[in-house]
């Protein structure tokens, strides 16, 4: 990705947020929160990942929320290209980001194959005792030994 491009995603993570935020009244959008935005680079697509606002369920809230910034997405373009000094406005797809529900799951089937770790997730695989530096050595040798 260049950099025009990274810059690109996150003038428009921020402006289509801010946006969001305060100038849409549809109250199927809510406050979504915008967790990225990947533009292509000739700006004919904008993807905009949103999951619904803070303690709202994404499976509960996603199709009704999707369907608000579906109706918005004229506004959303009309301001984007208010405060946006671009020769073209990207269309704007939303997607629900679903990285965390993901990343949950995952977890909780790390949890059920990994047996528990009986001094908590710090020495979960890793030998934390450094032991004092005298005939520890991982050759097998002492202190004053050659390898």
């Amino acid at each position: 990705m260049s950099r025009r491009t990274a810059r690109l995603n996150e003038q428009f993570k921020r402006e289509v947020s801010d946006i969001l935020h305060r100038d849409v009244r549809d109250p199927r959008v809510g406050t979504p929160t915008v967790t990225d935005v990947e533009v292509t680079s000739d700006l004919w697509l904008a993807r905009v990942y949103v999951r619904p606002g803070p303690g709202e369920d994404l499976e509960e809230r996603g199709p009704e929320l999707l369907a608000g910034l579906e109706a918005a997405e004229p506004f959303l373009r009309r301001e984007l290209a208010e405060r946006l000094s671009l020769r073209r406005i990207p269309e704007l797809r939303f997607e629900l980001d679903r990285t965390l529900d993901h990343a949950l799951r995952i977890e909780s089937i790390l949890r059920e194959v990994l047996p528990p770790d009986p001094e908590g997730d710090e020495g979960r695989g890793v030998d934390t005792d450094k032991g004092t530096g005298e005939g520890d050595d991982a050759s097998g040798e002492s202190e004053g030994g050659q390898k």
